[in-house]
Formats: structure tokens, sequence, C-alpha cells
């Protein structure tokens, strides 16, 4: 059983050092439930920096992240960990064991509140969401990256936390696994969730997001709809290409150019 969906996640003029240097300066922004919203920016932009503040497990040096109004860091763990499902950009099992005892260790914040037969159908669930149903009794540590990526979205998904954000969930799958991806996505925003992604391909953040947040050296550059924040002069700008948004058939399309 999930939470109660918050009402809003928001940054508060958020800052951030890490490694003696300031990597994410007075942000401002929030998130809403049913919103699918992707962060994008070039390497080094504080994407990562970012989500890792948003999910708790970076401490902010400056502002803060809050739910509903109330301080994320007053927020005890065991409930935050109800609250909000978190898969950072690279994570490699260290042990072996089967993809399903994977997956089902994202029901640890919920103890005992399953039976052993509903965390068995909330794991089979979640491994069939990503396609990985005849996965779950490989040992991890035999699966190809791809492979591994899916069954931690699974794990990710798991819970039916209220909150969802991911690091490149899509880092290492093939194309028909990123699309599937997307499209789970989607359908855990429109079911009411906030989903915050950090994703490269901005062909994929165009189609299926709600909103787009670009940073720049640590900074928030633009925030919108993709067609208010994939403008050619921004993109040029910003990532140094030439491109093209675009509405095809009543979808949106974004395609990238030559370096400019």
């Amino acid at each position: 059983m999930s939470e109660p969906n918050p009402q809003i996640l928001r940054c508060h003029s958020l800052g951030l050092n890490r490694h003696q240097r300031q990597v994410l300066e007075g942000i401002d922004c929030a998130f809403s439930p049913g919103e699918l919203t992707a962060v994008i920016g070039p390497n080094g932009a504080g994407k990562s920096s970012l989500l890792g503040c948003l999910a708790g497990v970076l401490p902010c040096t400056a502002g803060q992240v809050s739910v509903n109004e109330q301080p994320g860091s007053s927020i005890p763990r065991a409930e935050w960990a109800k609250l909000c499902a978190f898969l950072p950009q690279q994570e490699s099992p260290a042990w072996s064991m089967p993809a399903q005892d994977l997956v089902a260790l994202g029901l640890l914040p919920w103890g005992r509140s399953f039976s052993r037969v509903q965390r068995q159908a909330r794991v089979r669930a979640a491994l069939q969401q990503v396609d990985a149903g005849d996965l779950a009794l490989r040992p991890v540590t035999q699966l190809s990256g791809g492979e591994q990526r899916r069954v931690q979205l699974a794990r990710l998904l798991v819970g039916d936390a209220p909150m969802l954000i991911a690091d490149e969930p899509g880092a290492a799958l093939d194309i028909r696994h990123q699309l599937q991806l997307m499209e789970t996505f989607r359908q855990q925003a429109d079911a009411g969730k906030i989903v915050v992604l950090a994703i490269h391909d901005l062909g994929l953040a165009a189609r299926y997001c709600d909103r787009i947040l670009l940073l720049e050296n640590g900074q928030l550059r633009a925030r919108g709809t993709p067609a208010d924040v994939l403008t050619r002069a921004q993109v040029a700008d910003v990532y140094g290409i030439s491109s093209e948004f675009r509405w095809r058939e009543g979808r949106p399309e974004f395609i990238a150019g030559d370096l400019t």
C-alpha cells in the first residue's frame, strides 16, 4: 500500500557543495503529482546532484527540499523511504542473488506490512512492468548491464511510492526497452505520482514529459514545457548543436542537428 500522495515537492533556493566545489546554486522549482519531469543538461551540469538532493540522499548545503512545505530533513527516514523511491545513476550488485530477491529489497521500508503472498505478487508485477519476468530466478551477477537495469527499475516500482526519482534510468537499455520505460513512467505520472527523471535523450524528454528543467553549470537555466525549453536558440547555446522542435501528427518531436 502506498502512502498518500504528497501535494508538492519543492526546492527552496537549493545549493550544494561537493568536494570543495559548488555544484548547485539557487535552485527554485516545484514538482506536482501527475507530472512527469525531465531534468536535462550537459555533463557536469548538476543533474545527478539535484536528484540526489530531491531524493534525500545528498544533504543540501543551502536552502532546502520540502514536501507539503515540511522540510524533508525533518521527515523520519523510515517515513521518507515509503514516500520516495530513488534509482541512482550507477549501481552494481555486490553479491549474487536471484533478481526477484533484489526487487523485493524495495519493500523493506514496509517491514511486515505485506504477507509473503503479497510480496511475491508485487515482485512479479514489478518485473512484468519492465519486461523482466523471465529474469526472476536468474542471479543478478549473471545478467547483462541492460538486464540488471531493468531489475533495478522493478525494485524502484515495487513499493508503489508516490514519488519516483530516477537518474538516467534508460542507461544501458536498448531502444525498445527505453520506450517501454518511458511509457511506464508516463503511466506512473498519469496515476497521480510525482516522477522526476534525469535523462540525456532530449527526444524522449520532448515526447513523454510534461515539464523540463534545464541545468547549466549548477544553475537552473530554464523550466517549462518541452516547447518552452527546447528552443533552437537555447539548445544551441547550452549544448552547442542545431536542433528543431516540431509537432508531427499531434506529437512533439525533438530533432538534433549538427554541431554549431
